[in-house]
């Protein structure tokens, strides 16, 4: 999958790859790819088995290119799309990939018997020639990917698993072989050909299991491009034709009219133009409860149709649906790389020539001290065997893959790793507050009007203003003028002073309708109007003045807001958290404060920071990260997306229709798929735990071979036991990663 880029920008293309193992895998494509000309930066992750690629654009023949790097450096490129369940693909009621393992198994337990057998004083024994004939499939047959694998790292000049393997195995099979050979005709000799068939299939489950997790890991993702439907029915001149035709869903344009069934899931991002229903968005949101959809309202492609029939006009459909953006911020985050796993990569790039040596000396201290060269030989492959670096390739990347994933089950989509790995040292978050902590939706209280003036007037002279305004308070002015069945005319040159007000022309005068603050640097006094502001004030209102432009003041009119549900429960358990809090808000500081009082946060203790204007939120925040502190910052995406990249993550309130939710996606590490406050301490919380279980990973990662490879060296461990617990290494770090799944907010 390659990007479109816009001209002077960079591309990215994402890629598959077969048959990477181990960390120094990963490093051996990352290599071959950074090579490649045009290519800026290379990232391959383990557990998902992809490479992002960033590179100039303008080379056709790139990713031709990089898919031959792959391929020489002893991999399988393969496309993004080409992910299958094997569990589907059976042979004799067995999952088609479980057949070799299954195969080296029922070679290897004849050759492992006897050692079972010693345990109770039997002696089970087979002929050398039996061993020979059941080992010797294992080694080369069942196990020639290895040699495969290791012959390519040889030629790169680097070191892998298969490397270490291959060595170690291959010596206890030469070994076996050659005593054997020299035995005299009757003699029973002690041959190791258990030890490296026995390895080599603990290794195989090992992979095969370590496969299944994997694929547990992506289950977030495979359910998210589940929710899309292939076909729509088409209403080909809207709502005025009851009969449909049947269309890919890829075909849909903006505008288009399509009908949606009971029970059938939304097609593409749109609003109901017919009909009632109610749609279900749990997989999209992580809201259980389904939403009451009617004319007007809009509705996500993805989303579950409940009973009703409507109709549906067009908004967004494929790439640039809701559902799309979310499954390519889950896959971006998935695809990315830690900070810690860098440190890792490394590690691992020294690991497997490290062992290689410490294995040489293992097998020269036996001899020297008088060991049989047999048995010499025996510790030098256990090193081999124990030392494989395959848990600390995973160890990263399966944690991030299982938290982002169930983070997204439940409505909170964090956009990359370093956001994950930042947001579990946070200490100080910061809220706004309007459509954040708030509803939103303010309503226009009360207005008061100069002496001598019609309210009526004055409040259809607003209207006039804000009628064409997206803003929450203009909305509120006209809403207030509909109830009361007021006409307005049509205000002309109209300007949008940000963060102050509006300015326009209203029946031929030119009038200002604003903030207090921006009345005061125009050096408009309210007059007698002054004791309604104050009133306002006092009572946590927002007051905005109406004015004609240099005067005078015409009406002040207050604003109310209310808190969102939850929003007191979010700031009592956070502030249970040891975290510090700040309200940022724009309003007066009377009336934000409140607010803040309704929401149980302290003004007092400088929890209130207000009339900060939109474009200075960013400041705040870069002043609180001078303190010492790292901070996030909670706002609606859209107002607040200066602020929200400034902070070091940044959370933002997503929202489900298009422009909001792209600009809420993009903005902020974390989004937050509903606008609820209490999912703040939720992502904050699966951090913590994502971030717990990446160091449990890599602890257990590097303890396996810390403290294996000292064991092996001075004779503890014999191959068969090493290769046992190089291969639960690997089990154990995805194991411990999928217990993320069970998290709940």
């Amino acid at each position: 999958m390659q990007a479109a880029p816009a001209e002077g920008e960079l591309c990215e293309i994402d890629l598959g790859i077969g048959g990477m193992t181990c960390a120094s895998c990963v490093g051996r494509v990352e290599r071959a790819l950074r090579k490649q000309p045009g290519v800026v930066e290379a990232t391959v992750n383990l557990a998902t088995e992809t490479a992002r690629i960033t590179a100039s654009p303008g080379d056709a023949a790139l990713a031709a290119r990089l898919k031959r790097a792959i391929r020489d450096a002893g991999y399988e490129p393969r496309a993004m799309d080409s992910d299958v369940n094997p569990d589907a693909d059976r042979l004799l009621g067995v999952p088609r990939d479980a057949w070799p393992v299954l195969l080296a198994a029922l070679l290897s337990a004849p050759l492992a018997l006897p050692m079972v057998g010693d345990l109770f004083g039997r002696h089970w024994m087979l002929p050398a020639w039996a061993q020979f004939v059941l080992a010797t499939p294992v080694q080369f047959v069942l196990g020639a990917h290895f040699y495969r694998a290791a012959w390519h790292a040889l030629k790169a000049r680097t070191g892998n698993m298969e490397l270490l393997v291959s060595i170690g195995t291959t010596a206890g099979w030469a070994l076996s072989t050659w005593l054997w050979w020299r035995a005299e005709a009757g003699e029973m000799v002690h041959l190791y050909y258990e030890g490296s068939a026995v390895v080599i299939t603990l290794v195989m489950l090992g992979k095969w299991l370590e496969a299944r997790a994997k694929r547990q890991t992506t289950e977030a993702i495979r359910a998210l491009q589940a929710l899309r439907p292939e076909k729509a029915r088409l209403l080909p001149d809207g709502v005025k034709r009851t009969e449909t035709i049947e269309v890919a869903v890829e075909e849909l344009l903006p505008g288009d009219v399509i009908q949606i069934l009971a029970g059938e899931r939304f097609a593409a991002d749109g609003e109901v133009v017919e009909g009632q229903t109610q749609a279900d968005e749990s997989m999209l949101t992580g809201e259980a409860m389904p939403v009451n959809k009617a004319p007007g309202d809009a509705v996500t492609g993805g989303s579950l149709n409940g009973e009703g029939v409507v109709t549906v006009r067009v908004r967004a459909s494929g790439a640039q649906s809701v559902l799309a953006h979310i499954i390519a911020l889950v896959q971006d985050a998935q695809a990315g790389k830690a900070p810690v796993q860098r440190l890792v990569d490394r590690v691992a790039a020294v690991f497997v020539p490290v062992v290689l040596v410490i294995a040489l000396i293992t097998w020269i201290g036996w001899t020297v001290v008088g060991a049989a060269p047999a048995d010499a030989l025996l510790h030098a492959v256990a090193v081999l065997v124990i030392a494989c670096p395959c848990a600390l390739g995973l160890a990263t990347p399966a944690a991030i893959m299982a938290g982002t994933g169930v983070a997204a089950r439940h409505g909170i989509l964090i956009r990359d790793a370093q956001a994950l790995e930042i947001a579990h040292r946070i200490d100080t978050v910061a809220f706004d507050k309007t459509g954040t902590l708030t509803e939103g939706h303010p309503r226009l209280l009360s207005w008061q009007v100069a002496p001598g003036l019609d309210e009526a007037a004055v409040l259809s002279s607003a209207a006039s203003l804000q009628a064409d305004s997206a803003h929450p308070l203009a909305r509120a002015v006209v809403q207030a003028a509909q109830a009361r069945g007021l006409t307005w005319s049509s205000a002309r040159e109209v300007q949008s002073v940000t963060g102050r007000g509006v300015r326009g022309e209203v029946q031929g005068e030119t009038l200002l309708l604003g903030s207090l603050k921006w009345m005061e640097s125009l050096e408009l006094t309210l007059g007698a109007l002054q004791a309604a502001a104050d009133a306002a004030l006092a009572q946590g209102a927002s007051v905005s003045v109406l004015a004609r432009d240099k005067g005078p003041v015409l009406a002040v009119l207050a604003f109310g807001d209310e808190p969102k549900a939850g929003a007191s429960e979010a700031i009592a358990g956070l502030r249970a958290q040891g975290l510090r809090l700040a309200l940022v808000s724009g309003d007066n500081r009377p009336a934000a404060e409140a607010m803040a009082q309704r929401l149980g946060l302290r003004a007092e203790a400088g929890e209130v920071i207000a009339e900060v204007l939109p474009g200075d939120k960013a400041a705040v925040i870069r002043q609180l990260q001078q303190g010492g502190h790292v901070v996030a910052m909670v706002g609606d995406g859209v107002n607040d997306a200066p602020a929200l990249a400034a902070a070091d993550v940044g959370l933002a309130m997503g929202h489900t229709d298009g422009a909001s939710a792209d600009v809420a996606m993009h903005a902020a590490g974390i989004t937050l798929m509903r606008g609820e406050p209490l999912l703040v301490a939720a992502a904050l919380d699966i951090s913590r735990r994502t971030v717990g279980k990446i160091r449990q990973n890599l602890f257990w990662a590097f303890f396996y071979n810390v403290a294996g490879i000292p064991l092996a060296a001075l004779g503890f461990l014999n191959p068969v036991v090493a290769g046992a617990a190089m291969a639960l290494s690997s089990v154990s770090v995805m194991s411990n990663a999928l217990l993320l799944k069970r998290w709940r907010p």
